[in-house]
């Protein structure tokens, strides 16, 4: 699928892996709202990469509000993707250190915003890409989807089980969406980060941040946002790639904690 000219839109694209997204496809000529929460630096972020990006706020768990971003990529043209990196973390255990059972309430949030919020954006996404026409050139195609996981999906670390439960179901999903999707010429893969520069980590102290990036065998580093926003482009232009998860992690395996 060529990027040129095509409409799509980013959730959580103000900041982090979605800005990363945002740049890459406005970079090959694509046109993108970035959907983000209110309080995000979204408008900024838009106003400062051009005419090419608008900024619609949405709660990717609130289906008006994301319908209202995918609306107004619409008037931009045939919506031809969608990358969903929206989501959030915390820290939970099963039992808490006082014996306690885990808490409850935080484990449904985190579902809700990275599992139900994943459903959302791929639902309504992927309906409005399979209204349009198939592109030019292509083997049927009218689009893709990309959402986010995390390698918490498959190697949780200690106090990760809400998270590592919301990833796993993305990934989980990828498949099921690639093959429910097919006849309807979208296709669906997800990406799996591994530890990633991002503003979350961008508050660790540096030794922290050092100590962190020394796990990874190669390169003994953190990832990039471009890196992420480079893996959605390709899986976007490639049009073979589909139902897949691509880890993004430079080789790791995380330890227990």
């Amino acid at each position: 699928m060529r990027i040129e000219g095509i409409s799509a839109v980013v959730t959580g694209g103000a900041s982090g892996l979605g800005l990363g997204a945002v740049q890459r496809l406005v970079a090959g000529g694509a046109r993108v709202v970035i959907a983000d929460l209110p309080g995000s630096p979204g408008k900024a972020v838009a106003d400062e990469l051009g005419a090419a990006v608008r900024f619609v706020p949405a709660d990717v768990t609130e289906p008006d509000q994301l319908g209202a971003a995918i609306t107004a990529a619409q008037q931009n043209g045939p919506l031809r993707a969608v990358v969903h990196c929206a989501g959030i973390g915390n820290a939970i255990r099963v039992v808490d250190r006082d014996g306690n059972p885990g808490e409850l309430e935080g484990f449904e949030k985190v579902v809700r915003v990275n599992l139900i919020g994943s459903y959302n954006a791929l639902r309504l996404g992927a309906a409005a890409i399979a209204a349009t026409d198939p592109a030019d050139g292509s083997d049927g195609e009218r689009g893709a989807v990309v959402m986010t996981a995390s390698v918490a999906a498959y190697e949780g670390q200690i106090g990760q089980i809400a998270y590592s439960a919301s990833k796993g179901g993305v990934v989980a999903m990828t498949i099921c969406a690639a093959r429910d999707l097919a006849g309807r010429g979208v296709r669906v893969n997800t990406i799996a980060p591994g530890l990633m520069d991002t503003p979350l980590l961008g508050t660790l102290r540096e030794d922290i941040r050092a100590s962190l990036a020394a796990t990874v065998p190669h390169p003994r580093r953190l990832g990039s946002a471009q890196e992420y926003g480079n893996t959605a482009r390709f899986i976007l232009e490639n049009s073979y790639v589909n139902g897949e998860t691509i880890r993004l992690d430079g080789a790791i395996r995380m330890a227990p904690r």
